[in-house]
């Protein structure tokens, strides 16, 4: 579409170039921008052009116009209002959905801007601003509807306009009385009371009694005799019928116009197919309470006006005011749109998006506007973070018909793909023990075994009063914060289960389960030591992959190949995954380009095989939707611009985040919903609501009230004390309307660590380990790590380790949202309190860790703590020396000042007279210079240089690690 200077209003010169809200007011048929500070404030007699511009994780700006049309505007002035929006569009590139929205009839997306309601004022400009402006108070009444979204509208002050159904807000001078519908839900009386709120504070400074009127209730409280003293005294509300004025027009058939020449004609098409809509012509959808205009990408912005006034004249003929008429761009339907059509092929938008942004960019660069907000570029990716304390503790079982067997610490992040695991992950919250009980499905694994798997975790989570956090995931899908708590993960091929034994015999399938001694390729992936993993894959040269590294290993010989775009953090992942799955044998290094004619061989000879790396669904802009499910149908309402105050303790919600859903769970659900909302979350996935082609095996979260997770609360601006609150959602408000004080709900107790594997209910003290002080400056100790204690049990004897790994490294915290500074707060006697119990009982021979000391901080002389006496002195001493760490920065040497000299064979770890007054971590520090450069052949500023990991395998290398 051609777009010229003389097109456009300077009015509308450099709108949306920033995320925000921007709002026109229609004088004089052309647009006048509303100050902020008049924002949400309407009057009847006028016509606005609302631009909401969001900016989402793609780094592109999303823009929705609305023209909102007062109840006693001018018809020149709505018409006006039309066409300046589509001329608003134009400015924008002509990508952006445009909505007709009429007072009293506004969509859910519009009201979810002016939270928690608007109230439109009388007058407007045609009439001078002769709006009420009233000296007095007039005593008013309104009607409230809606249950995520309050839809306000003024009545007459008389008995007649009561009724059972909806909410009522009488606001007088000195009170404020709500009257509750007998048939009204307690949602939507909860969601009145912010409108009761926000009447409280712009009508009355915030200074003005509240009070609650129950529909039925006797005269004999004294609040509602004063209520029904306004109408003249009690009397009994009749019985009337509801009459929905959106069922006649909601029952509409869906008809489909072409418009051509200035006149619509009907497009006989059962079923609606997208090939009927032509890219040089503009269509009308009218479905009753929705009216689509449909534009081409090749249409004139004329054509584009003469069908916003086609719709317009089907709406006003048929006498529908409170159908919506919704505008949209070739290339940008929306999704209510395409789900008329019975198919709707995938396309990609890049193109035509980069275009239009380009088109509109040259535009108003001759205009002299700043486009730099415009054409803002995709952001550079991001790691993706767990948000989620990765030092508590772990527990993993394999299922097996219908039990579980539990893991030893050294096996629990090994899995098969022919099985399915149940795991429990306890962590420490801001106040409380938090708990993480999942299952993990493998590809081959059977579907008796995954139900199975299902059933014994809800057991666990019910048995825990559903307070703890549930997962379901499937191999290939899994999330950050899986790989996180198990740190290092490993997929062999097979599986272990009967179930999985008996499906192979009955399918006479060959076993293909992973034996030591067979050959064996594994890919390793990851982004850190605390998220990689080793995934078997067949091993043939087709398997293979210029991305990544792997492992080939047969019962004798180890090699390790490296793709041409890996990097040396890829190459220090397999380094560290070797150690794991060949902790024994010498790996012979192969590059891509320089393989040996044995590598070839081993996989069946050369082939070709890719190189783009694995893609996986990535994060999207994050959608709320309430969700009611009954007799196995979920039905889903989505939620605009959501905030915590949405989520609703009686409702059950899901956030969809495209790579994940999670699905949250009020407290006063009942408990058979509870045990359903994993069914909800497969049924979400399943029914696709968004058009957006989910997995079906996409991970699910449910998250239950007053136990949300970081990794959930980080979509929100969360406040923990509104989770602790009990009642209903309507007394939980009232509370807060009436004195502004919410009813909080005692904070339970920690709980200990329930094990399901027979074992004690009390974590050994290996566990323990891993839930130290919750600072994120402090070091954690992994206790049940199967990485951590293979690693340590390599440390133990350095001749058997393949020296070229690099050491563990420093394990980060995530604190809840909305508390950054909480986890700051755990002070150091708690650390050694925790410690403690680690040291009453001393680990097994072969998980002995060698010691490496605590950061401390700059200001802090290294061997000093003088805040501590003797014995905490010396527990400090043993902190030091049991904490995993990493401080001393890479090219950082270490502080020497005031140390003494010690020979080399007294400084070794095998010294038959060896030092014990010395940091064991750092016995390099005690040797002279010389013979520190005749041992390591090089300086000491040259040493301490090198990466952190190279230090200590030369270290380990001359036994003085």
């Amino acid at each position: 579409m051609a777009v010229s200077m003389r097109d456009l209003d300077p009015a509308f010169q450099g709108a949306g170039q920033k995320a925000g809200l921007e709002i026109w007011r229609i004088e004089n048929f052309c647009p006048v921008p509303v100050p902020k500070s008049s924002y949400g404030k309407f009057f009847m007699g006028d016509s606005y052009v609302v631009l909401k511009t969001t900016s989402l994780k793609s780094g592109a700006l999303r823009h929705d116009i609305h023209y909102w049309l007062g109840k006693d505007t001018s018809q020149d002035e709505a018409g006006a209002a039309a066409i300046r929006t589509v001329e608003l569009d134009a400015a924008l590139g002509g990508r952006a959905v445009q909505y007709r929205e009429v007072q009293g009839h506004e969509t859910e997306r519009f009201l979810s801007y002016f939270k928690p309601c608007i109230i439109p004022q009388e007058g407007g400009i045609a009439s001078g601003f002769k709006h009420a402006d009233a000296k007095e108070h007039q005593t008013r009444l309104f009607v409230c509807k809606g249950k995520h979204v309050v839809h306000v509208k003024e009545v007459l002050f008389a008995r007649s306009s009561l009724n059972h159904d909806d909410i009522f807000i009488l606001d007088t001078k000195s009170k404020i009385f709500q009257f509750n519908g007998s048939n009204s839900s307690i949602q939507e009386r909860a969601k009145a009371l912010e409108v009761v709120q926000y009447i409280k504070d712009t009508y009355h400074d915030g200074k003005c009694e509240v009070a609650a009127i129950e529909d039925g209730k006797l005269m004999a409280d004294a609040e509602t005799g004063e209520f029904w003293g306004f109408f003249g005294g009690f009397a009994p509300l009749p019985r009337k019928i509801t009459i929905d004025e959106d069922k006649t027009a909601d029952s509409h058939p869906t008809k489909l116009f072409c418009l051509e020449k200035g006149k619509s004609e009907p497009v006989d098409a059962d079923p609606l197919r997208r090939e009927l809509l032509d890219t040089n012509k503009c269509y009308i959808l009218d479905c009753g309470l929705e009216v689509f205009v449909w534009m081409g990408r090749n249409t004139s912005l004329d054509e584009r006006k003469a069908a916003s006034g086609a719709a317009e004249e089907i709406v006003h003929v048929a006498d529908r005011p409170n159908s919506h008429i919704i505008r949209v761009i070739e290339g940008f339907e929306t999704v209510m749109f395409r789900s008329k059509f019975e198919s709707w092929p995938q396309t990609a938008n890049l193109a035509v998006s980069e275009d239009g942004r380009s088109k509109v960019a040259a535009l108003l660069r001759r205009q002299g506007v700043n486009v730099k907000g415009l054409m803002k570029a995709a952001p550079a990716k991001e790691e993706p973070q767990p948000y989620i304390d990765v030092t508590g503790n772990l527990q993993v079982w394999r299922v097996d018909g219908q039990e579980k067997v539990l893991l030893q610490a050294s096996d629990q992040s090994k899995f098969y793909s022919g099985d399915c695991y149940i795991f429990q992950y306890s962590y420490q919250g801001e106040d409380k023990e938090e708990y993480l009980i999942g299952t993990w499905f493998g590809k081959k694994s059977v579907e008796e075994e995954r139900a199975s798997a299902i059933s014994m975790a809800s057991k666990m989570v019910e048995s825990l009063k559903f307070l703890p956090s549930q997962a379901r995931f499937y191999e290939g899908n899994e999330t950050i914060q899986f790989f996180t708590i198990l740190q290092s993960f490993i997929v062999f091929k097979g599986g272990l289960s009967t179930g999985y034994k008996n499906y192979i015999v009955e399918k006479e399938l060959p076993d293909d389960t992973y034996k030591e001694g067979s050959i064996a390729l594994f890919r390793v992936q990851g982004t850190g030591p605390d998220n990689m993993q080793a995934i078997q894959v067949e091993p043939i040269a087709s398997s293979l992959n210029s991305s990544y590294c792997y492992i080939l290993a047969t019962e004798s010989t180890v090699f390790t190949w490296s793709g041409n775009l890996t990097t040396s953090d890829d190459q220090e992942l397999l380094e560290r995954q070797l150690d794991l799955i060949k902790p024994n044998v010498q790996s012979k290094p192969q590059k891509e380009g320089s393989e040996s004619e044995q590598f070839w061989d081993l996989l069946g000879g050369k082939t070709e095989y890719p190189s783009q790396k694995i893609g996986r669904e990535a994060e999207r802009d994050p959608h709320l939707f309430s969700c009611t499910f009954s007799k196995g149908n979920l039905k889903v309402a989505e939620i605009y611009n959501f905030t915590q105050d949405d989520l609703m303790t009686e409702d059950i919600f899901v956030l969809d985040c495209h790579s994940e859903i999670f699905v949250w769970v009020g407290q006063q659900v009942d408990s058979k919903s509870k045990m359903d909302a994993l069914t909800i979350g497969e049924k979400f996935l399943e029914n696709d609501f968004l058009l957006e082609k989910l997995s079906r095996e996409a991970p699910i979260y449910i998250v239950m009230e007053g136990s949300e997770p970081p990794f959930f609360t980080r979509f929100f601006e969360w406040d923990s004390a509104k989770s602790a609150m009990h009642g209903s959602s309507f007394q939980r408000k009232l509370a807060v309307v009436k004195s502004g004080s919410a009813p909080i709900l005692d904070k339970p107790k920690r709980r200990t660590p329930v094990s399901y594997g027979g074992r004690s209910s009390v974590p050994d003290k290996s566990q323990r380990s891993r839930s130290m002080s919750f600072s994120p400056e402090r070091v954690r100790v992994r206790g049940r790590s199967p990485a951590f204690n293979a690693l340590a049990a390599n440390f133990e004897n350095p001749n058997a380790r393949n020296l070229s790994t690099p050491p563990p490294v420093v394990r980060k915290i995530y604190p809840k949202s909305g508390s950054p500074d909480s986890a700051k707060m755990a002070s150091k006697s708690t650390a050694i309190a925790a410690l403690t119990a680690t040291f009453e009982k001393p680990p097994p021979a072969r998980q002995v860790i060698m010691p490496r000391s605590v950061k401390v901080p700059k200001s802090t002389p290294e061997k000093s703590t003088p805040e501590l006496n003797n014995k905490e002195n010396s527990m400090s001493s043993r902190i030091e020396s049991l904490t995993i760490k990493e401080d001393v920065k890479e090219g950082e040497a270490g502080d020497e000042e005031g140390l003494p000299i010690y020979p080399y064979e007294r400084l070794k770890t095998n010294s038959t007279d060896p030092v014990t007054e010395i940091d064991v971590t750092k016995r390099e520090t005690y040797l002279s210079s010389a013979e520190f450069k005749e041992k390591f052949g090089m300086a000491k500023d040259a040493f301490y240089k090198m990466p952190k990991w190279k230090q200590n395998k030369l270290k380990m290398a001359l036994q003085l690690f």
